[in-house]
C-alpha cells in the first residue's frame, strides 16, 4: 500500500489537535452518526481538563488510495522530548503557525528540529478566521524563520496553505472557496516523500511510543525501518550499545485506522505500527528479526535542565488520604515513567527515602506528579532547581537560559522589564504587536523564571501571554533574589478555628479555610513581612458566664488564596516542601520541629561563613 507519514509539530494552542479532529472527518474516518468528543486525539483526562496535548499519538487516514499516517504532537516546551522523538518516525512536517500570534518560541523549537533531521516542512497558516488575524505578515516571519535556522534551497521553498482548523477548510490563497480541507491532503501526498525503505531485508524497528494497555500490557509504537512484521515472528529486542534485552514473538500486530489500533497479519517498511508481548523492551530500544546484529541509530534527546526532589509523605497526615505511600512504590512508579518518557531521568538521592527526577519543566513535572496524585500516591516534593554544567574548556560553572516572549498591554510592559531585570533577565527585542500590545524577548537565566508566572499574571491583571523556549547553557548569572516575604506557620495540632484565622488575616495573606486539618511546621499562609511567623490557628474564644452588652461582631473571613499544583511547587523555599495526597495540597517546611529548623539554619550560615 502506498504510504505518507507526516507529523503535524506547532506551538501550543496554534490548533494542531483540531485540525486532526476535522482531517479525520473529512477522510471518513468516523460513520455518519458517531459521536465524537472534541479534540478526539487528547483522551487522556489531564489533556481534556487543561485543553492541551501532553502525549505524542498516531492516527491514520485514507486519501485517493493512499493511507496517511499522522503524528499529533504536543505543542508546550516542557513536552519537547516527545515532538524530538516522534521526527525520526516521519518523512514530512506540517507547521502549523497562528495566524494572529506568529512565530513564537515553540514553533522555532520544532521547525529547528525537523529542518536538522532534513525534513521538508509544509506551512499551514491557521486561524485566518480570527479579526486580528495577519496571515501575509505571518508569511514572511515565517520564510525570516526558515533562513535564519540555516534552511536549504529545497526546505525554504516551502508550499504554504491558509486555514481555518476549526472551520474545516485550507486553500492556497485566502480567496479560494474555503469548502474543504482536500488541498492539505492534496499537498501532502504531492509533497511528503514515500518511505522508500527496502522491505526485503529482515524485520527491524525502533520503539518511539511507549503505552501500557490493560489487555495487552506493554504496546510499543513506531516505525518498520526495514524488512516486514509479521504476527507471532521470534523477535529480539537490541540496546544502543548492542546487547540483547529480550527475546519474544510480536503477539500483537496493530495498526492505525482513524482513532482505532486494527490486528493485521502483516506490515511493511515504512508503516507505522504498534506491537505487544515484549515485558523489557522500551525508547529507543531496536525491535527487530533474530539475524540482525546491529541497533538502529537513536536520535539523541535534549538533556533534561531542571530538577525536583521526589520524597515520601513522613507528615503527621502521612498515609490517611492515600494508598500508596512507600519509598518503594513511588520508586517504582517514578522508573517506569522515565521508561517511556525520554525526557525524564530518575535517580536515587543521597537522602533517605527520595529520588531525583529531572526533566524540561515545571509544567512536565507537574503533570507527572497531578498523574501520581490521582493514581493514589502520596508524596512531599521539593523546590526545582536547575541543573548546571562545568564548561569542559574553560572549567566555568554554566547554567541553563531560556529564551522569554512576553506579550502584554502597553501599560504593563515596564513591570515586567523591571522584574524580569531582577531576575537577570536581557531584554534583545520590543515592539508592538498591534492592539496596544507589546512583544518583549528575553534571554534569562532558567531559575529566574521559576514562580515567577504568578507574578506575572498579578501585575499584568491576568491579561499578559509569557512563552518560554530552553535557549542553551551560559556562565552562571549570580544571586537571584527569590520570594520576598516570609510565612506564617501553625504551632499547633488539631483543626482551624475561624475566630482564630479572623486574628490572623491581619499578619498577611491565608492559604486555609476554618477546619481543615493542621499540624505543627504546616504553612497557613504568607507573612506580610520578610520573616517567619509562628502562629496559633486552633485558638479559640475563652468564653465567661458573664452575658456580653453587644453581639459579637461577625467575623468575616477574607477568602483564602488557593494555588495550583504548579503554583504551589514554584512558591516554595529551599526549607519548604509541597505535601501532594490524592485530596490535598499543602504546604510545610522540610524540618517540621522549630528548634530543628533554628538548628537547621545556624548550620547553613556556619557553612556559608
Amino acid at each position: 500500500m502506498d504510504i505518507r507519514n507526516v507529523a503535524i509539530i506547532a506551538h501550543v494552542d496554534h490548533g494542531k489537535t483540531t485540525l486532526v479532529d476535522n482531517l479525520l472527518k473529512q477522510a471518513g474516518a468516523f460513520r455518519a452518526n458517531q459521536q465524537v468528543a472534541e479534540r478526539a486525539m487528547d483522551r487522556n483526562d489531564l489533556e481534556r481538563e487543561r485543553g492541551i496535548t501532553i502525549l505524542a499519538k498516531s492516527t491514520a487516514v485514507e486519501w485517493k488510495g493512499v493511507k496517511i499516517n499522522i503524528v499529533d504532537t504536543p505543542g508546550h516546551a516542557d513536552f519537547g522530548g516527545e515532538v524530538e522523538r516522534i521526527l525520526s518516525m516521519v518523512d514530512g512536517a506540517v507547521v502549523l503557525v497562528d495566524a494572529a500570534e506568529g512565530v513564537l518560541p515553540q514553533t522555532k523549537f520544532v521547525l529547528t528540529k525537523a529542518l536538522a533531521r532534513g525534513i521538508r516542512p509544509m506551512v499551514v497558516v491557521n486561524k485566518v478566521d480570527r479579526q486580528d488575524a495577519r496571515p501575509d505578515e505571518v508569511h514572511t516571519e515565517m520564510f525570516d524563520l526558515f533562513a535564519a535556522l540555516g534552511a536549504d534551497d529545497d526546505q525554504l521553498d516551502f508550499p504554504m496553505l491558509f486555514a481555518s482548523g476549526r472551520q474545516g477548510w485550507a486553500d492556497a490563497t485566502m480567496d479560494g472557496p474555503k469548502k474543504d480541507l482536500s488541498a492539505l491532503f492534496d499537498l501532502i501526498l504531492s509533497h511528503v516523500p514515500a518511505p522508500g525503505l527496502d522491505a526485503s531485508l529482515p524485520f527491524a524497528m525502533n520503539a518511539a511510543i511507549l503505552e501500557a494497555d490493560n489487555f495487552l500490557g506493554r504496546i510499543l509504537t513506531g516505525r518498520i525501518e526495514q524488512g516486514v512484521a509479521r504476527l507471532n515472528m521470534p523477535v529480539k529486542v537490541l540496546r544502543q550499545d548492542g546487547s540483547v534485552v529480550e527475546t519474544g514473538r510480536l503477539t500483537k500486530l496493530l495498526s492505525f485506522r482513524g482513532l482505532e489500533r486494527v490486528p493485521v497479519e502483516t506490515a511493511e517498511a515504512g508503516d507505522i505500527i504498534a506491537i505487544a508481548g515484549l515485558e523489557n523492551g522500551t525508547i529507543p530500544d531496536t525491535i527487530c528479526d533474530p539475524s540482525v546484529t546491529a541497533p538502529l541509530p537513536a536520535i539523541p534527546v535534549d538533556p533534561p535542565t531542571l530538577a525536583m526532589t521526589f520524597r515520601i509523605n513522613d507528615g503527621p497526615l502521612g498515609g490517611r488520604e492515600g494508598k500508596k505511600v512507600t519509598s518503594r512504590q513511588i520508586r517504582d512508579r517514578l522508573f517506569k515513567e522515565s521508561e517511556g518518557n525520554v525526557a525524564i531521568k530518575v535517580t536515587d538521592s543521597q537522602e533517605a527515602d527520595s529520588f531525583e527526577v529531572a526533566g524540561r519543566g515545571e509544567l512536565q513535572l507537574g503533570v507527572l506528579i497531578e498523574q501520581m496524585r490521582r493514581e493514589g500516591f502520596e508524596l512531599t516534593i521539593g523546590r526545582p532547581r536547575v541543573l548546571t554544567r562545568e564548561n569542559p574548556e574553560t572549567g566555568e560553572r554554566e547554567e541553563p537560559f531560556e529564551e522569554c516572549l512576553v506579550d502584554v498591554d502597553e501599560e504593563y510592559s515596564g513591570v515586567v522589564v523591571q522584574k524580569l531585570s531582577l531576575r537577570k533577565g536581557q531584554m534583545q527585542d520590543m515592539r508592538p504587536s498591534g492592539g496596544g500590545k507589546v512583544r518583549l524577548t528575553f534571554i534569562i537565566p532558567s531559575r529566574g523564571l521559576i514562580g515567577y508566572h504568578g507574578e506575572f499574571l498579578t501585575d499584568t491583571r491576568g491579561t499578559g501571554i509569557m512563552n518560554r523556549l530552553f535557549h542553551g547553557y551560559q556562565p552562571w548569572a549570580g544571586t537571584i533574589e527569590g520570594r520576598r516575604n516570609g510565612s506564617l506557620i501553625s504551632n499547633s495540632d488539631g483543626e482551624a478555628v475561624q475566630y482564630a484565622l479572623f486574628y490572623l488575616q491581619e499578619r498577611g495573606t491565608l492559604f486555609v479555610d476554618p477546619g481543615v486539618k493542621v499540624y505543627v511546621g504546616m504553612i497557613l499562609g504568607e507573612h506580610s513581612r520578610d520573616n517567619d511567623l509562628e502562629v496559633n490557628p486552633i485558638k479559640e474564644k475563652k468564653l465567661t458566664n458573664i452575658r456580653a452588652a453587644g453581639k459579637d461582631e461577625a467575623l468575616l473571613l477574607i477568602p483564602p488564596r488557593r494555588m495550583s499544583l504548579e503554583q504551589a511547587i514554584s512558591y516554595i523555599e529551599d526549607d519548604e516542601l509541597v505535601e501532594v495526597t490524592p485530596s490535598a495540597i499543602r504546604l510545610r517546611k522540610r524540618f517540621l520541629d522549630p528548634h530543628e529548623r533554628k538548628k537547621h539554619a545556624r548550620r547553613q550560615e556556619s557553612e556559608a561563613a
